[in-house]
């Protein structure tokens, strides 16, 4: 008998549209130059994204103070990388950019690092055209390759840093990136038609320059609350659980790249049961368990194992053993003898 994914916590939700006070940001790079901070928080700005890498080998000199700046001045940041398709294939990318400043962490700051994918500015120097001299399907692949790494290197979704005219003409509008998130770039009062991978826009870009500002004008499409999910998202466990005799085992696998701590399990028998023997750090009695997981690493698994034993007879056939995880529920049924 296999569980499905069990929240730990409350779900991250995804990004609606936003019907309370702006969630602004400013994204900087290194002509932003020296950066107060402490001004631009006191502003009310709530988020930055701060360039890190372009291509294999160009790094931002200024990305250590820029980044930790932010960081200090209280404010959710994340990296992003400006690719170069024509130079590499995407995995190669995405290991420069993680390996780079570009990773994540779950600290509750951190925003999943970004893939900017636009317009080639270096057409006059590379000879090369608004798609970097790749096809489309090419152009699928490569965004493919680098998302698909920056995910194994780090457990998130980047974030996609695109126009819709871009999109359209190098991508042939793909579908296939609805799992990240959207940062649109469209200068104006509105942010218009979307990209088809995606109905909703996570972050939108809607000016170069900012007045008062170091950097481009964003707004995040959701709440202070829904920020900070994206920086630090719910844990997931999921549950496996079987049955032999009067043995009950259920295996927990932390699926997410951050520790699972302080995770709580119940359980109750029923059918007639008491528990008589459970794993190391749970306590029983009668027909109840309690255990307290203290640390799940990211990716790792737990087994627990509870025993029991007929306390009276059973009024019914049914016997087995209710768990709850975290917030979630699990059910196993014994077979009848």
């Amino acid at each position: 008998m296999v569980g499905t994914l069990v929240p730990a916590a409350p779900q991250v939700a995804a990004a609606g549209v936003s019907t309370g006070p702006a969630v602004t940001g400013v994204d900087v790079s290194n002509w932003s130059g020296e950066i107060d901070w402490g001004s631009v928080a006191g502003n009310g700005t709530a988020f930055a994204f701060v360039y890190a890498s372009e291509g294999l080998d160009y790094l931002n000199e200024r990305f250590d103070t820029q980044y930790g700046g932010a960081a200090e001045a209280g404010l959710i940041r994340g990296a992003y990388h400006f690719a170069q398709p024509h130079e590499s294939d995407g995995a190669a990318q995405a290991d420069f950019f993680v390996d780079n400043g570009g990773g994540w962490r779950p600290d509750g700051r951190t925003l999943p690092g970004v893939l900017d994918v636009e317009d080639n500015p270096y057409r006059n120097r590379n000879g090369l055209n608004s798609c970097y001299g790749l096809d489309r399907k090419q152009m699928v692949d490569w965004v493919g390759d680098f998302t698909r790494r920056y995910r194994q290197r780090t457990g998130r979704d980047a974030i996609i840093y695109t126009t819709t005219s871009w999109w359209r003409t190098c991508t042939g509008d793909s579908p296939a990136f609805g799992r990240n998130p959207l940062w649109l770039a469209r200068w104006g009062a509105e942010p218009g038609e979307l990209p088809a991978s995606w109905t909703r826009y996570t972050f939108w870009q809607s000016a170069d320059k900012a007045p008062g500002s170091p950097g481009g004008k964003n707004s995040f499409n959701g709440t202070p609350s829904r920020l900070r999910l994206l920086a630090r998202p719910a844990s997931k466990v999921k549950a496996a659980g079987r049955v032999t005799r009067d043995t009950y085992t259920v295996t927990l696998t932390n699926t997410t790249a951050e520790p699972i701590t302080a995770l709580k399990v119940a359980g109750r028998t029923f059918g007639g049961q008491k528990i008589v023997k459970a794993s190391k750090g749970c306590r029983f009695s009668g027909t109840a368990v309690r255990c307290t997981i203290t640390e799940l690493s990211p990716r790792a698994k737990v087994r627990l194992t509870f025993v029991a034993r007929p306390s009276a007879p059973a009024r019914t056939a049914k016997r087995g053993l209710d768990l709850t995880i975290g917030t979630a529920s699990l059910r196993l049924t014994a077979k009848a003898r």
